[in-house]
């Protein structure tokens, strides 16, 4: 029953990650480049994390949807390549993109007036160096991977796309695997975790001067809470990745280190690698799902260009009452942009949440 319900499931929530993912990563591009108020270093940030998300979701959502449904792989050994390549691209820069996010939001809070004044290009010239990086981890998915022939108990054949190649024998699985679980997990968590311990205690002991003047407290106080919101989202996407690809690691890992693996696989291990494998995939719509909920800037536009319809079929006869609740809910929320679009002393660190 399991064997046959996950032929049907998994596609459909791929669908669905594909639909959401497509729609929400665009969205954030598209705001980021139309609104300049966006265009800030951790927004700089998210947006390479957007890019990397439309690529995976391009180039290898619609291709490995099919594994639980189809026995052959029917897409041959280009798209093998291209769907295992642009998912360890977009693993890395996902990853790494999150790793100089923490690291910006460290200094931008402990070290406040120590920043940069070139924020914006150091921010491009990180981004780069990240896709750059995350290509060249990928050239063994380009290069190995291959279209591989595996005996069935019927004595058919089942071809798959598989980034192990037989010829490299046992060792090469067992390096790769270990390899990305350091380099694209544990290591860059370990990192991530470690700033967010110095933030914390930073943030328990810190106090504003006392000579400093009411309205110097006030802008500092506001520019404090504005670099503490950005920093909790940044948590939010941290966590959200670490849960998203916490199953497929442990899989891994087990597998390919456990002597026994063949033997012991059953139903469990089975569930575990659904659930990884479709995590591992999540992650690449759930971000501006996290992003909609923590960001007032990010909601507001989306409610304004992706809801659009609902809003023009709401405004077709408007009320005097709404009019005016409308209006005076404009000019608070105008209010409320003015008080929260805070700039750092260098103006790099503009913050619209």
């Amino acid at each position: 029953m399991a064997d046959r319900s996950e032929r049907f499931l998994v596609p459909i929530l791929f669908a669905l990650i594909f639909l959401v993912g497509v729609i929400g990563n665009g969205a954030l591009v598209y705001f980021f480049f139309k609104y300049p108020q966006m265009r800030s270093v951790p927004n700089t940030y998210i947006l390479s994390l957007a890019f990397g998300d439309i690529l995976v979701l391009l180039f290898a959502v619609p291709f490995v949807s099919i594994v639980f449904t189809l026995e052959d792989y029917p897409f041959g050994e280009i798209v093998c390549k291209m769907q295992e390549t642009m998912k360890d691209i977009s693993i890395g820069v996902t990853v790494f993109t999150l790793t100089a996010l923490s690291v910006n939001r460290y200094y931008a809070i402990v070290h406040t007036f120590n920043q940069r004044n070139d924020g914006m290009k150091h921010t491009l010239i990180v981004t780069a160096c990240i896709w750059i990086f995350s290509l060249l981890l990928s050239i063994p998915a380009a290069v190995f991977t291959d279209l591989r022939t595996f005996p069935k108990s019927n004595s058919e054949n089942l071809v798959a796309c598989f980034p192990f190649p037989e010829y490299l024998g046992t060792f090469y699985p067992k390096f790769n695997v270990l390899f990305k679980f350091l380099i694209y997990y544990f290591i860059p968590l370990m990192i991530i975790s470690t700033y967010y311990v110095l933030m914390a205690r930073h943030l328990m002991t810190q106090d504003i001067p006392g000579e400093c003047l009411p309205q110097q407290r006030t802008t500092h106080q506001r520019q404090a809470a504005s670099r503490r919101k950005v920093a909790k989202m940044v948590l939010a996407f941290v966590l959200i990745f670490a849960v998203c690809f916490f199953p497929n690691n442990v899989f891994m890992m087990w597998f390919y280190f456990h002597p026994t693996a063949l033997d012991d696989f059953n139903y469990i291990w089975n569930c575990m690698r659904i659930i990884g494998f479709c995590l591992a995939f999540f992650n690449s719509c759930i971000n501006p799902i996290a992003l909609y909920w923590i960001s007032g800037t990010f909601r507001k536009h989306f409610n304004r260009h992706v809801f659009i319809c609902i809003r023009l079929d709401e405004a077709h006869i408007p009320s005097l009452s709404q009019y005016n609740f409308q209006s005076s809910t404009r000019a608070y929320a105008n209010i409320k942009t003015e008080n929260f679009e805070i700039s750092s002393m260098n103006g790099n660190d503009k913050i619209t949440m």
